[in-house]
């Protein structure tokens, strides 16, 4: 077989598989969540005098797989196959906490934790849930994130606390899923950084 003929055969295959498949080769839609720090009134001085650094959120292990998670059942997970996540949920949500957390004056500085740093204290966190629920009636979207607050000069911890918002779905899209995702996420650091701001205010 020459290589024309080779070239030609293999062009003929792959017309071949696209007519098998309607002629249309279909691509993964892929999504990012958008959070915006809630507004907060302004305050004087930051309630701890110290750096604040806050390691990158953890994750469960399927939220890893990049694709947009959604449960049918309360024991059962599936992920949409073409849509996926442009960028991983765990650094969205870090920043945005990072964002919410400067803009609460509770530290007089607040940045992204790197080992060759040295700073007062250390603020880790997990996402535990970011998927949407289809059971129970109508469409939901559920974050919740847990975090920890330790006070490395002490050694010791000051505060942990977690956040679980669910927020209904009107249009059955998952562009919408996700927007709503995006605000369940808010909703849920607002209320980390609150239980934050609350323990602060007990000292």
């Amino acid at each position: 077989m020459t290589a024309r003929t080779l070239v030609s055969a293999s062009a003929f295959v792959v017309t071949l598989l696209m007519a098998g498949c309607g002629g249309k080769i279909k691509y993964p839609n892929y999504y990012a969540l958008e959070v915006v720090p809630t507004p907060r009134p302004p305050v004087g001085a930051a309630r701890l005098a110290g750096t604040l650094a806050v390691r990158r959120f953890e994750t469960s292990p399927y939220l890893r797989q990049g694709r947009i998670a959604y449960r049918q059942a309360p024991t059962e997970i599936g992920f949409y196959e073409y849509h996926r996540w442009a960028a991983e949920p765990a650094e969205t949500v870090t920043a945005a906490l990072i964002d919410s957390l400067r803009a609460s004056r509770l530290f007089s500085f607040v940045r992204r934790y790197d080992s060759q740093d040295r700073q007062d204290y250390l603020m880790t966190g997990r996402i535990e849930r970011l998927e949407e629920i289809d059971y129970g009636g109508g469409v939901q979207v559920e974050a919740k994130l847990s975090a920890e607050l330790i006070d490395l000069r002490a050694g010791a911890t000051l505060w942990t606390g977690e956040a679980d918002e669910r927020v209904s779905v009107d249009t059955r899209k998952v562009s919408a899923v996700v927007a709503e995702m995006s605000h369940a996420v808010q909703k849920s650091i607002d209320r980390l950084v609150a239980g934050v701001e609350t323990q602060l205010q007990a000292k």
